[in-house]
């Protein structure tokens, strides 16, 4: 189940761990931020002078239990990783980076986000049918619609993020590429990529599996339980998919996401098996967004891992198929429990995470759908958890005490009436579904 805070003296930490809050105020102690992760032993002598004790992420992992490892992981999970397999880059830095305000409240940009979507599904419905007709597709309306949604993402990041969670879908390759362009903007903004950068990453995203068309629907049905043979066919979407979109004089950003999405920071990935600073950046964040957004909602007959999971296994793979950096930079991004997240509240309340805070990432805003016998309310309630539990003991506060996966739960947020701090609303009446 989701992440959850462990209590530990302040010796017994180690690099590696992942500290989320301390036994005394943030704003008595040099550390700049609340939640950082242990870099060094400087660091942890740091902590020792200041603090007694602290808190540190464990993820919970659902099924059988992992042996215990005498070097934990910041999840609390044993790491499978050998220094052999690791691949240490500098960590990139972007130049220039844009600080984007949230310039539109959430309840605003829903509205507006819900328009953005249906275009933005229906010019790529158009143009995969034109690309299964074995047609020339015209881009134009793919390319006003990932504007638009980068022009949202950069108003609010969690707008189309809630909508892309709580709609549903029919095809699984038109809602991943969909899902996956969402991911991918809402994390280019984190990393303060110029808006041209960000129309780039979004369309790339966005057109990334167009060579899926030219394959078997059987082959990707079962994508997960391929064959070699099968498997080597399966690589061959990457290629087709930039031949197909040559020669619409795409930029050669928009290019190298289709080209080098599936790539990892090893070489392990495919077409090219390249490794490092050989693959592009918005190659590196498609990649890793791609792969998450496939453990959170997969395919139908696999089972989805919880947001808190999917992250432990990203950060596992830290190094290894993706870069250290940018990994713990996207998980600073969508946050633990990251918008739409279904979970479970300490008192046994069900809800669904509406906004996550950075510097709060296990209290963010929840929308609380049941009573504690979790049965559905009348009228969901935002809760912000992080304003809820200011000067309460870590024992009285109200926490996520574990995420639901995506489709499990029968609840619906679309259908609940909305009370918070400054009004009452409908997410229903907002999107007009």
């Amino acid at each position: 189940m989701g992440v959850q805070q462990k209590k530990i003296a302040v010796h017994d930490l180690q690099i590696g761990m992942f500290v989320s809050d301390l036994d005394r105020p943030w704003h008595e102690t040099p550390f700049p931020i609340q939640g950082f992760l242990i870099r060094s032993e400087e660091e942890i002598r740091a902590l020792v002078s200041y603090c007694r004790a602290v808190f540190v992420d464990v993820a919970e992992v659902r099924g059988k239990a992992e042996s215990e490892s005498a070097t934990p992981s910041v999840f609390g999970r044993r790491s499978k990783r050998s220094d052999k397999h690791l691949l240490k880059l500098p960590p990139i830095t972007i130049k220039g980076p844009r600080l984007y305000p949230v310039s539109q409240p959430l309840k605003k940009e829903v509205k507006e986000g819900e328009r953005i979507l249906r275009e933005a599904r229906s010019a790529l419905n158009a143009v995969m049918a034109l690309l299964h007709r074995g047609e020339v597709p015209d881009l134009k309306s793919v390319d006003k619609a990932v504007r638009a949604m980068a022009d949202s993402v950069i108003r609010n990041p969690d707008a189309l993020l809630w909508l892309t969670r709580i709609q549903q879908h029919d095809e699984y390759t038109y809602r991943h590429s969909l899902n996956v362009a969402v991911w991918a903007l809402v994390f280019g903004r984190h990393l303060g990529l110029q808006p041209n950068v960000l129309h780039h990453l979004g369309l790339g995203a966005l057109l990334c599996h167009v060579g899926k068309l030219q394959l078997p629907e059987a082959l990707l049905q079962n994508e997960m339980l391929l064959g070699a043979e099968d498997f080597a066919l399966f690589k061959t979407y990457v290629d087709k998919g930039v031949s197909v979109l040559a020669s619409e004089q795409l930029p050669e950003g928009v290019l190298n996401v289709v080209r080098y999405h599936r790539e990892r920071h090893n070489g392990s990935g495919f077409p090219q098996g390249v490794t490092g600073d050989r693959i592009p950046l918005l190659g590196k964040v498609v990649g890793i967004v791609d792969f998450y957004e496939s453990l959170i909602e997969p395919r139908e007959g696999s089972t989805p891992m919880t947001p808190a999971q999917a992250v432990a296994q990203l950060y596992d793979s830290r190094n290894i198929e993706f870069q250290e950096d940018l990994v713990e930079r996207f998980i600073q991004a969508v946050g633990v429990y990251p918008t739409g997240t279904l979970v479970e509240l300490s008192n046994a309340q069900l809800g669904v995470v509406v906004c996550h805070q950075p510097n709060r990432r296990l209290w963010p805003k929840v929308l609380v759908m049941t009573d504690s016998a979790q049965q559905p309310l009348k009228t969901g309630k935002v809760v912000d958890l992080a304003e809820y539990n200011e000067g309460r003991s870590m024992q009285d506060a109200l926490q996520i005490a574990g995420c639901i996966p995506f489709g499990e739960c029968q609840l619906d947020p679309s259908q609940f009436e909305v009370t918070g701090a400054t009004s009452r609303w409908s997410w229903k009446h907002l999107t007009g579904s």
